[in-house]
């Protein structure tokens, strides 16, 4: 794990996090370096001086963007509005709720990220999938055809969708890599902000529910209407608390053709215990009234009581499709046991595996933030082999 600050797990995760999104290691320099001592500050007065160094950068970058559109130069600009959004978005994540000026900066990363999408030409699109009175917000990326890299295959495609853990959004899990690499393995993903995350939480007021069947199904049927996704060949792919929403939800929804966890998080209620304890890192400043806010509750004991159901025992023997079960062997934030116990349970996945992640490939730490790389290939090639896509060229 590569730790700039050295006392300061939570600024470090978010530092490692954004290398893995695209971060320039002289950009990290430039916006790290003047935070030194705010790393050692109170989460409220180190938050505030994070976001300002690193919304510097981010609107620096857009500065430079708009003089390479000036001059034409559109693929340049688009690169630099990714890196921007990138770090608007790493600011915006470290902030309290209610903090002054965060919905107005997540705001701002949307429309920098959809300018970087238009002017790169990326092969992503936003979409919108209807759910109660608003939407789910996701972003399509086609699987890509022949050997020539061409995308928009002829014939539906398989796809995996891909959600968030507790504080992820769907543009930090496309920029890791995942949708990139499964295209390439004619695979298309799906990425969304579920219910209590991303846009769904911060501008629809969405608050996550234990139940992810719920919206997941809802997903499925939207994908069914679709040309380009075979409906037999739907995976689902969940990282850190989605590997409790994963499972939960292909445990239930019986059209979903395999799972995938990032990171086990098999019994979360436990997790909230110990981490009253003080045992286990927290993965956001402003760890409990985030929590509350993601989950709706009204105060602390309404959280514990919610967090109650947010576990996988006596559910795992209804899934009875093929399900990969991935771990970093230093995960600070979810004990590796966690991962075992939802192996174990898996007792009627015709095709179960539990892949842990050593010093040896690399990504050992929770859900391989210090190194994506290799467990992201490792789950893309499991993904095309279970849902019919290809490992080779």
């Amino acid at each position: 794990m590569f730790k700039y600050f050295p006392t300061n797990y939570v600024w470090n995760l978010s530092v490692d996090l954004a290398i893995e999104m695209g971060a320039r290691i002289g950009e990290i320099e430039e916006m790290c370096a003047p935070l030194q001592e705010a790393a050692k500050q109170p989460d409220a007065a180190g938050t505030k001086a994070f976001r300002e160094t690193w919304a510097k950068m981010a609107d620096k970058l857009c500065g430079l963007a708009e003089e390479d559109e000036a001059r034409g130069r559109l693929i340049s600009a688009g690169d630099k509005y990714g890196r921007a959004a990138t770090y608007y978005l790493t600011a915006e994540r470290l902030q309290a709720h209610g903090a002054s000026g965060r919905r107005e900066l997540y705001k701002r990363f949307l429309d920098v990220f959809a300018r970087g999408l238009k002017l790169s030409g990326e092969n992503c699109v936003r979409v919108e999938i209807p759910y109660g009175d608003a939407h789910i917000s996701g972003l399509y990326v086609r699987a890509e055809g022949g050997s020539d890299g061409t995308t928009g295959t002829a014939a539906p495609a398989p796809i995996l969708v891909q959600v968030n853990g507790l504080d992820s959004t769907k543009e930090m899990k496309y920029r890791v890599g995942l949708p990139q690499w499964l295209a390439k393995r004619g695979v298309s993903s799906l990425v969304i902000d579920q219910p209590g995350t991303g846009e769904a939480l911060r501008l629809h007021g969405m608050h996550a529910v234990f139940d992810s069947e719920r919206w997941a199904s809802k997903v499925v049927d939207w994908l069914e209407t679709r040309a380009d996704v075979d409906p037999k060949r739907i995976g689902l792919e969940g990282v850190s608390l989605g590997g409790y929403y994963c499972p939960r939800a292909v445990a239930f929804e019986p059209r979903f053709a395999c799972g995938v966890v990032w990171g086990a998080n098999h019994d979360w209620r436990d997790v909230q215990k110990k981490r009253l304890a003080k045992e286990g890192s927290f993965p956001v400043p402003h760890y409990w009234e985030h929590v509350r806010w993601v989950w709706g509750a009204k105060d602390h004991n309404d959280f514990m009581r919610i967090a109650e159901s947010v576990h996988l025992d006596g559910i795992l023997d209804r899934i009875k499709v093929p399900f990969l079960v991935t771990h970093g062997q230093k995960d600070s934030q979810i004990p590796l046991h966690w991962a075992e116990r939802t192996y174990e349970q898996l007792v009627n996945s015709p095709k179960r595996e539990l892949k842990v992640f050593t010093e040896r490939e690399g990504g050992v730490q929770h859900s391989s933030f210090d190194n994506s790389a290799n467990a992201g290939a490792y789950i893309a090639d499991w993904v095309a082999e279970t849902l019919g896509g290809r490992t080779a060229i």
